[in-house]
């Protein structure tokens, strides 16, 4: 077995999102890391061993909320909440979340069509050059996943208002985290009262019915609270990251504006290559055992590294070249894996390939705005990001 008595390295590496962090070709397949919080953890990142952790339940994801364990950053959500959707299985409604986040729910791609070409629109009309992300990916998603859970769209600005500090990755608590929580479920609970539409609407009708006594209105809300924070970090944040790819990989989103036939395939690519997962996915030791060629002991962090199974050279030949007629691009781990395999990957694929396909056919030879040297990335973050993301057509 071996012991890794070399420095143990600091983690995560950087968020600049346009390129592999140079440490991530060089790692052994597992490596002690030091986390935000000062914690020691296990680094995951080889694909074969990537796999393993997320399909075996010994590595929990439930219990690194446990009081007293090695933590990536402080909580920012009730740690009850951690296990959002082992909670919703629990609670007894998992089938009205699958109905609601099914991108062929009745009307829901022809609304995102037509959205979509909203904002297109509004872009054309301001003119070039605009921030893609002020303009088109952020009110995209937020719109979308109000449009889910039927509440207003006029709510989004208030409950995307929360999300810098949700997602945010820090040593210490924040105690604004918890007072946006409380906005928020507040919030939710009112549309309770007065939303028919959606899954909100869906869960009202379930209260007080027989099954679902136990189920409180502060879980209900959490559940609408919950889809629309990491429903729109995740689709949006994907979202700006896959135009990060395409506005530095010119000529192959020239082919694809050209051949839009390639967009689902293409969008598999784009979460392959992409480096929108900031950290790693955290999981608990629950018995000892030993992974790799290392003994790691029950009560101990490991932290799954998506990008370094996703650039796996074994697996996916020349990973840093983007290629969207790749035969396995889809065995990316980009969405998780095993039990904890994000239950919205068809919604957040249609809603990129929605949106892509709607920014390449009016402006089909988008560029970037500015130098690459030029975009900001917001650090201590979940995911990589860019603070403002400028293009012209």
């Amino acid at each position: 077995m071996t012991t890794h008595a070399e420095p143990i390295l600091e983690f995560p590496f950087t968020w600049d999102g346009t390129h592999l962090p140079t440490q991530v070709d060089e790692l052994p397949p597992v490596v002690k890391v030091r986390t935000i919080a000062g914690a020691e953890a296990w680094l995951v990142s080889s694909y074969e061993l990537v796999k393993q952790v997320l399909e075996d339940d010994r590595f929990s994801l439930k219990n690194t909320s446990d009081p007293g364990v090695p933590r990536q950053y402080a909580l920012t959500i009730p740690p009850e909440v951690v296990n959002n959707m082992g909670n919703i299985t629990g609670a007894g409604l998992r089938k009205a979340v699958m109905k609601a986040i099914n991108p062929k729910s009745p009307g829901l791609q022809q609304w995102m069509d037509e959205y979509a070409a909203e904002l297109v629109e509004r872009m054309l009309q301001h003119g070039a050059p605009v921030d893609v992300r002020t303009m088109f990916t952020d009110p995209f998603s937020e719109a979308m996943h109000c449009q889910i859970l039927g509440i207003p769209h006029n709510a989004a600005p208030l409950l995307a208002e929360s999300l810098p500090i949700a997602f945010m990755n820090s040593a210490t608590e924040i105690p604004a985290a918890r007072l946006n929580w409380d906005r928020d479920i507040a919030y939710m609970k009112a549309r309770l009262d007065d939303t028919e539409q959606g899954l909100v609407g869906d869960l009202a009708k379930l209260r007080g019915t027989e099954g679902y006594e136990h189920v409180s209105d502060e879980m209900f809300a959490t559940v609408g609270v919950t889809l629309f924070g990491a429903g729109v970090i995740s689709t949006a944040g994907f979202l700006a990251m896959a135009l990060v790819t395409l506005l530095t990989h010119p000529e192959e989103a020239d082919y694809l504006a050209d051949h839009p036939e390639l967009m689902p395939q293409a969008v598999d690519e784009l979460l392959r290559i992409n480096l929108s997962i900031g950290d790693g996915l955290p999981r608990l030791v629950m018995e000892d055992m030993t992974l790799g060629d290392v003994q790691v002991k029950a009560g101990e962090l490991v932290l799954v590294l998506p990008e370094g199974a996703n650039f796996d050279p074994s697996v996916f030949p020349d990973p840093h070249r983007l290629d969207f007629t790749r035969a396995n691009s889809s065995a990316h781990f980009s969405f998780g894996g095993g039990s904890h395999y994000c239950p919205a990957t068809a919604l957040g694929k249609k809603h990129a390939e929605t949106a892509l396909l709607a920014l390449l056919k009016a402006m089909p030879r988008m560029r970037l705005a500015v130098p690459v040297e030029q975009l900001v990335w917001r650090t201590g973050f979940m995911k990589r990001l860019p603070e403002r993301l400028p293009v012209m057509w």
